[in-house]
């Protein structure tokens, strides 16, 4: 049973009736057919209008039911998102775009990452479906990164890794506590996808979505102890074995790619975590 049957009926009687709303596709869990949407998926709908401002901050997302929450951001193609909870925690991220900011977007590859796994126009008074067929390649997502950029990244790894021990000696703990455990968490997720899709030619998604399905039993069972509480000995291990576990990947990744692994950068970076005992002796 669809749980937004409800309001995609109303979506696209409001775009009938609307002349300045051009076309409303659904995007994400909704077109899926290989992680199919179930209870806790959301509805995301891009909506091609020359009026936004009606679907951002007029009533039209009160046409289609009761509203609980609701907030706007920007969002890909210079355009705002507006989020929103319905009855039944039903929640709907509606993606407003001009004609002009859609067709950017779709020509320059923009869409390509919200729509290369499914997409389904509801409503298209503009002919935009003949574009997409032509310009949207349904494929997945793949993490790869040139040899410059693999140097780069795994010296910016080992920089912050320094950076986070001093904050923590200082007592800055809420710094130090956001590099470990979201700025270097992005590194890290970069390099196990890089190195899962390496060594098992898996579909590794982006973001992190759905990491528990494809990163092998391993790599789960050393993140167990890569996130810390709000305390300096937990970020201490927490850091160590972060630092520890993306090494190990990325010496791995290099060894793949056939790429020279930044050695000196992990010797200076561990060097100090001695000096700081943020590496344990034993």
């Amino acid at each position: 049973m669809d749980r937004y049957s409800d309001i995609k009926e109303k979506l696209k009687n409001i775009a009938e009736n609307d002349e300045q709303t051009e076309a409303v596709i659904f995007i994400g869990s909704a077109t899926r057919t290989d992680v199919k949407a179930d209870e806790f998926s959301d509805l995301d709908v891009v909506i091609v209008t020359e009026y936004t401002e009606q679907w951002l901050y007029g009533d039209y997302p009160e046409r289609l039911g009761k509203v609980h929450i609701s907030f706007v951001e920007p969002t890909l193609g210079g355009g705002k998102e507006r989020r929103l909870y319905y009855d039944e925690y039903r929640d709907v991220d509606m993606i407003l775009l001009t004609p002009e900011q859609f067709c950017k977007a779709v020509d320059d590859g923009t869409m390509s990452c919200v729509m290369n796994r499914g997409y389904d126009v509801l409503y298209d008074s503009a002919e935009y479906s003949s574009i997409l067929d032509q310009r949207i390649v349904r494929e997945v997502h793949l993490c790869e990164f040139t040899e410059e950029e693999f140097s780069n990244m795994v010296n910016d790894f080992f920089f912050h890794n320094i950076w986070a021990a001093k904050k923590m000696l200082r007592g800055e703990l809420w710094s130090a506590k956001m590099c470990v455990d979201a700025y270097l968490k992005q590194h890290l997720l970069r390099m196990i996808e890089m190195y899962s899709l390496l060594k098992y030619n898996v579909d590794t998604w982006h973001d992190g979505r759905f990491l528990d399905r494809w990163a092998d039993e391993t790599i789960k069972k050393e993140l167990e102890k890569c996130f810390a509480n709000y305390s300096v000995e937990d970020m201490k291990i927490a850091l160590y074995n972060t630092a520890k576990l993306f090494a190990s990947l990325s010496k791995s990744v290099a060894d793949m790619k056939g790429y020279d692994y930044p050695q000196q950068a992990e010797k200076y970076a561990f060097e100090y975590l001695k000096k700081a005992k943020i590496i344990p002796l034993n």
